[in-house]
């Protein structure tokens, strides 16, 4: 009976305090907070509201109250819509795309960036390499344009000089290409800040792991495999869930910039795209918005379904 009542006892000591109690004692960081959740509150629930439009055949001039209910008439229509298997095509093959190149390629600059000794040159890569994702779409577009270029464009003139080709090529008129530029552009863009979360990561493993796989003659390739990757894991766990849940979302600014020749609308006509010409250029509005709702669900699927896979392995967002 006493070891009852002693186990009891600690148990009381032991247990968690109530959220009341944990939300007075971090008054001051829940405060810090609030200006981040009143954000999200205007900007992203609020505004969710609009998702009746997909079920009305909205008017701007009777609102929401006014406007005729027609139920799933405007998912029919997308469904049925001669462009929505080439949407859908484009979509998935730009964001799978994206994914099995864009997503492993920060984490491959970030273990060779922890291998390099000299403080100086690994700066300078850092530098170099996340510098690009302060600069907008429209600055990057411009860039890319002007090295495409048929007139004095760097790339083309390089291929004359090493004799590949005759005469210049077109290459944001060709669709064979588009998609290699396209997500060429966005690793180059983003490779660079996307691996500081991961030098961050890596930079948090005990050197002492390091020190004793060496002493056991572990070469380096073989530490990165046995340690750094797996200490790293869920950081790369969490962020793939992310890219999964993301999956139908392949880019609306990279795209409506690069691909902003009609000949390319067959290769770069995505649900972001699709729905901003619609909804925004046809003033479609009721359609435009079931199909960016379609979108989100699917999205919601994909995240829970990722995450779900994730939690066998024991790192999941929840």
């Amino acid at each position: 009976m006493q070891k009852i009542a002693y186990h009891i006892e600690t148990k009381e000591k032991t247990r968690k305090p109530n959220a009341f109690k944990r939300f007075a004692r971090q008054w001051d960081l829940q405060l810090m907070v609030l200006p981040a959740l009143f954000f999200i509150l205007v900007f992203s629930y609020i505004p969710m509201y609009g998702v009746l439009m997909a079920f009305q055949d909205y008017n701007l001039f009777k609102g929401f109250t006014g406007s005729p209910w027609v139920e799933l008439k405007h998912f029919e229509m997308f469904f049925a819509a001669p462009e929505f298997w080439t949407v859908m095509r484009n979509t998935l093959v730009i964001s799978l795309l994206k994914l099995l190149v864009g997503f492993p390629a920060p984490i491959l600059l970030a273990l060779m960036l922890n291998e390099v000794r000299s403080r100086v040159f690994k700066r300078t890569v850092q530098t170099i390499s996340y510098l690009p994702h302060f600069l907008s779409w429209v600055i990057v577009s411009g860039f890319v344009m002007s090295m495409l270029s048929t007139e004095n464009g760097s790339v083309n003139m390089l291929l004359q000089q090493l004799n590949l080709i005759k005469d210049p090529i077109n290459f944001l008129s060709l669709p064979e290409y588009f998609w290699t530029i396209l997500v060429t552009t966005g690793v180059w863009k983003e490779i660079g800040f996307s691996s500081i979360v991961y030098l961050a990561a890596i930079a948090g493993i005990d050197p002492n792991m390091h020190e004793a796989a060496s002493i056991d003659g572990a070469g380096k390739l073989r530490q990165m495999f046995s340690i750094t990757l797996p200490s790293i894991l869920p950081v790369i766990i969490v962020f793939l869930i992310l890219a999964i849940g993301n999956l139908l979302s392949a880019g609306f600014e990279d795209i409506l910039l690069l691909g902003a020749n009609p000949v390319l609308r067959d290769v770069g006509d995505v649900l972001d795209t699709y729905v901003y010409r619609i909804g925004i250029q046809n003033n479609r509005y009721s359609y435009a918005t079931a199909a960016g709702l379609f979108k989100s669900l699917i999205g919601v699927f994909l995240l829970v379904g990722a995450n779900y896979a994730a939690r066998k392995s024991g790192n999941s967002l929840w």
